[in-house]
């Protein structure tokens, strides 16, 4: 079968496609035909090796995973003690390896694919959407809070704002002046044009701000934050040191000790639950996929490197070349 794979750490020009052998199911694994994978910031940020740390963590000299984590297709055969799924149905959830004809993902990070959507559109959705509903369950979201999203156009902004309104929020969206439309579209109840004004020197004040670019100091958003406010910084910098990672990850609780706002990083977690709110959110049209662009699996590269730039609106996807 033919995969895309990291030759070592760098530009998008370290991502290659190959034929490798189909991988087999584990214990309480499932076998999937892709149908259709999207791209996520993780993916460019274990390409680059940057922060140093992820080094560590996925290999010294290049990354020893593939890549791709979003995942929707078709049970192709299952593993010993998969109780859940059978072959030939439809799945939608999260594995590594995703950019390849087949991936094997655990029976728990895997549900039901929605049927009123496409495979392209529920691949959308795992990570995205789970970061969305983690981080907003961090912030206590709820009826009637006043919320902003910072990066509300992106896959993971995208999904939070759906998601906040779905959860009762008054939802103000930030965003380029290309993507006000759409994120009036997916139910922002306010939107701020970044090319034009800051919402950190502006009048209003929030309850709860997400930030998904982390693109203002923490100082800053606090002048946007009403007394006892939450941010919860679900994003990070786009060029991060050694140091900085660090500085990055402990500085929020840190400077939550000495004001009256609360600030929270948060990393979220695959969780079967979650995943199955996501699906009622989507079947119930509270929740709807925003594609981007779409490139075929040859294409890997082309797609991670637009991701990179950090322009995306909504979702980037990845089909085998055979759909």
């Amino acid at each position: 079968m033919k995969a895309a794979v990291y030759t070592g750490y760098g530009s998008p020009d370290v991502l290659a496609v190959r034929h490798v052998e189909r991988p087999t199911p584990k214990s309480n694994e499932v076998l999937v035909r892709v149908r259709a994978a999207s791209v996520n910031a993780v993916d460019w940020r274990i390409m680059r090796g940057n922060p140093y740390p992820l080094r560590l963590m996925f290999g010294l000299r290049q990354p020893n995973i593939r890549p791709g984590r979003d995942v929707a297709g078709v049970v192709e055969a299952i593993g010993d003690g998969v109780t859940e799924f059978k072959a030939g149905d439809a799945v939608f959830g999260t594995c590594q390896g995703a950019f390849a004809e087949y991936a094997c993902a655990s029976e728990s990070r895997l549900a039901p694919k929605p049927e009123n959507v496409t495979f392209e559109e529920a691949a959308c959705l795992p990570f995205a959407a789970t970061i969305a509903l983690q981080g907003l369950r961090k912030g206590q979201i709820g009826a009637g809070c006043a919320t902003l999203i910072n990066g509300a156009s992106g896959g993971v902004g995208s999904a939070a704002v759906q998601i906040a309104k779905a959860l009762g929020a008054e939802v103000t969206g930030v965003c380029s002046t290309r993507n006000l439309e759409l994120v009036r579209s997916i139910g922002a109840d306010h939107v701020i044009d970044y090319t034009r004004d800051d919402f950190t020197n502006g009048a209003r004040r929030y309850d709860r701000i997400f930030d998904c670019v982390t693109n203002h100091s923490l100082a800053q958003c606090r002048r946007a934050l009403r007394p006892g406010g939450t941010c919860v910084v679900a994003g990070a910098p786009k060029s991060l040191s050694t140091i900085g990672f660090f500085i990055h990850v402990i500085k929020p609780s840190l400077y939550s000790r000495f004001v009256s706002q609360n600030f929270v990083v948060f990393t979220a977690k695959t969780d079967k639950t979650d995943l199955l709110s996501i699906r009622k959110l989507i079947e119930s049209g509270k929740l709807r996929p925003v594609i981007d662009r779409c490139y075929s699996l040859n294409e890997v590269a082309s797609a991670v490197a637009y991701v990179e730039q950090g322009h995306a609106r909504g979702k980037v996807v990845v089909t085998p070349d055979e759909s």
